[in-house]
């Protein structure tokens, strides 16, 4: 026996336990109750919740600016003429020599 759960299990009084039993206690009627070993799973849990919650906040919130940005441009474009384009010009223009050769 190594553990004082093992002690415990087969019936040995700790000696700092015993110390602190009144003079006269029947031994054989001195029940010992052990704490219950922590569980993790309801912090893990609860940690998994809060991380996909938080997730799918964030892609509502992004759809929704989408449509609201989207929606934004077209009333302007139907109602004030202001137009949205995206131009995809090159920054390198090519020279003259390169062309040539």
């Amino acid at each position: 026996m190594r553990l004082p759960d093992e002690q415990l299990r087969a019936g040995h009084i700790p000696a700092d336990v015993y110390r602190q039993l009144p003079p006269g206690t029947d031994m054989r009627h001195v029940v010992i109750v052990q704490e219950a070993p922590r569980s993790y799973t309801g912090p893990i849990v609860l940690t998994l919740v809060i991380t996909v919650g938080s997730v799918a906040v964030l892609l509502v919130i992004a759809y929704v600016s989408q449509i609201i940005a989207a929606s934004v441009v077209s009333v302007l474009s139907a109602s004030c003429g202001i137009g949205y384009t995206i131009s995809r010009t090159s920054k390198r223009r090519r020279s003259s020599r390169a062309l040539g050769k």
